[in-house]
């Protein structure tokens, strides 16, 4: 069997085809732009042009898309954008018309505009673009399961802060995956379960659909994936049952986990760009402490906090961090460790995502767990 992973991050995306009939080193994998910066980069160059703009598709990844869409108008470019696409910059479409100045327009408005415009198609994956670069090598991307990994703030209510409905929503699923052999894996979703308000999970499975892709999918938030693929690195997993700290530094989030024998007993979530290696050392010391508080992330302009465990994490501690500003913690005094599960820090996501559909798909859950084991790296939490 194959199972195409897919971690969609700021930078980049990370790609990784499992294969269950070959050694895991040897599945093909790829590091690319991301979605993100895809349409940053052609917005810019439209926007060098003189020319005009029309964004239709799927809500999708904001940050370097939003600033390119800002600078386009700002610069006396002209911007169209059905309210999916606008989606993206804010849930909130009058902010998105009136402190951006993007006209949106109807679907038929914009097949009319076809022609006349640079039209760029948004959507966080792209299957058909994914199967060119593989087949361009003589590889025929058939998968029968595809796992996608995106950071989706979700679609707060009015009056209601986006980082606090993110955080309710991880606090929602900690509490859920109590008692789970794989407490991680509970932030992965079938498509046909994906949460309401996770508008930029459910945008990906829309995409894949209206694709033509009509295999499983699986879709999960992206630094839990990460956290769950540095798990998988022998060095991490021997000290899950003494108890572990685990950080995904990623471009523009930070989120550590705390995890003692098969629990999920705390975590933070944080922006990158507003901590420093001081300011993590800090945070990361007082969750294993238990003295870490929501506001003390939240009023620093995080997400937040949770620290489900009274008692402190025993001594001796141990830290893991993965992901692409890991250097942040780099000589820090709590001598970090920086997973590499087999041996390829940039594909901990993809890792991650190949755990959890191990447990949302128990028919593929021995192939795929003895291809994690034999591997080299280890299956924690194992149900079977």
């Amino acid at each position: 069997m194959r199972i195409l992973t897919v971690d969609v991050g700021t930078g980049t995306q990370d790609v990784f085809l499992y294969d269950s009939a070959l050694d895991l080193e040897n599945g093909y994998r790829l590091v690319l732009p991301s979605p993100t910066m895809m349409v940053h980069r052609r917005l810019k160059a439209a926007t060098a042009r003189g020319e005009a703009v029309l964004l239709t598709g799927h809500l999708m990844g904001g940050g370097p898309s939003q600033w390119a869409a800002r600078d386009h108008v700002r610069a006396g470019g002209v911007l169209y954008a059905t309210p999916a696409a606008a989606r993206t910059f804010n849930d909130d479409l009058d902010y998105v018309q009136r402190e951006m100045g993007v006209r949106l327009v109807s679907d038929d408005e914009a097949r009319g505009l076809d022609g006349r415009v640079v039209h760029l198609d948004l959507k966080d994956f792209d299957f058909p673009l994914l199967a060119g670069a593989f087949a361009a090598f003589g590889v025929d991307l058939r998968p029968d399961l595809a796992a996608v990994a995106v950071f989706d703030h979700g679609d707060a209510p009015p009056g209601y802060s986006d980082r606090q409905f993110r955080f309710d929503y991880l606090d929602n699923l900690v509490r859920t995956a109590a008692g789970r052999p794989n407490p991680l894996a509970a932030f992965a979703h079938p498509a046909e379960a994906v949460p309401a308000s996770m508008t930029r999970l459910r945008a990906v499975t829309a995409a894949a659909r209206a694709q033509g892709l009509e295999i499983p999918l699986l879709v999960m938030d992206t630094a839990p994936a990460a956290v769950l693929g540095a798990t998988l690195d022998p060095a991490v997993a021997e000290h899950l049952a003494a108890g572990v700290l685990v950080a995904n530094i990623g471009n523009f989030h930070c989120l550590a986990f705390r995890l003692e024998a098969g629990r999920i007993t705390g975590l933070f979530e944080h922006h990158t760009g507003e901590v420093n290696q001081a300011k993590l050392d800090g945070f990361l010391t007082a969750l294993a402490d238990s003295t870490l508080r929501h506001q003390d992330i939240f009023d620093d302009q995080g997400h937040g906090a949770l620290v489900y465990e009274p008692a402190a994490l025993p001594a001796p501690r141990r830290l893991a961090v993965t992901g692409p500003r890991r250097s942040l913690l780099r000589g820090s005094r709590l001598r970090p460790y920086f997973a590499v599960p087999y041996g390829d820090m940039m594909l901990a996501g993809c890792f991650g995502l190949l755990a959890a559909a191990a447990e949302a798909y128990p028919e593929w859950a021995p192939l795929i767990r003895r291809s994690l084991s034999a591997g080299g790296g280890a299956a924690p939490w194992e149900s079977d």
